[in-house]
């Protein structure tokens, strides 16, 4: 299979990639900078329509995972670089989708799990989940990030892409092993005697 990966220069795309180039497929890369690897890297700029468009012709799979990286202190200009990250590159991956001749079969838009209301008297999920952001009392860094994930999602629902099925991953932090994955950070906490 042939599979497009916008913003997979990032830990989970990398963990995906790797999976799939041993598995023994085409891996493309969409990335504002070229970085060495054992799979194909094109670059973008993840807001308008380029060269980079044409990957999309016959690929079997995109999976969308581009965004600026949560992990910052969310000052005015992060909020705004967290939003627009991920919906701009949504719109245009979308219209990269509508406009191939063969469009790719699947898309994958990362989403998030943070999406859904903070409870603790059932689970979520996307049959009985409650959407957040109605929260009393709840910290503005919460309904940001609902409003990120509503957005990012509208983005996508709104891409006009008959021929190409679209999934919505609502994930949470992914744990991975991997230099700066989120068992650095957390080891890094508790190497200050902030772990518990």
């Amino acid at each position: 299979m042939k599979i497009i990966i916008p913003g997979g220069n990032g830990q989970v795309g990398t963990i995906l990639a790797r999976s799939f180039h041993a598995d023994g497929h085409e891996i493309v890369i969409l990335s504002r900078k070229a970085e060495k690897s054992d799979w194909r890297t094109v670059e973008w700029d993840a807001e308008t329509l380029g060269l980079w468009a044409k990957e999309f012709e016959n690929a079997d799979v995109v999976i969308n995972l581009a965004g600026r990286n949560v992990n910052c202190r969310y000052t005015d200009e992060n909020r705004r670089e967290i939003m627009d990250s991920r919906v701009k590159s949504t719109k245009i991956v979308g219209e990269a989708i509508a406009k191939a001749t063969k469009p790719p079969k699947v898309w994958l838009q990362a989403s998030t799990a943070t999406i859904y209301a903070h409870r603790f008297d059932a689970p979520n999920d996307e049959i009985t989940g409650i959407i957040g952001g109605n929260e009393r009392d709840a910290p503005d860094t919460w309904n940001f990030s609902i409003d990120v994930a509503k957005s990012w999602e509208r983005a996508a629902d709104e891409a006009d892409t008959p021929r190409t099925r679209k999934v919505l991953l609502r994930s949470a932090m992914t744990m991975s092993p991997d230099k700066d994955g989120i068992f650095d950070v957390l080891l890094g906490l508790v190497r200050k005697g902030l772990g518990g």
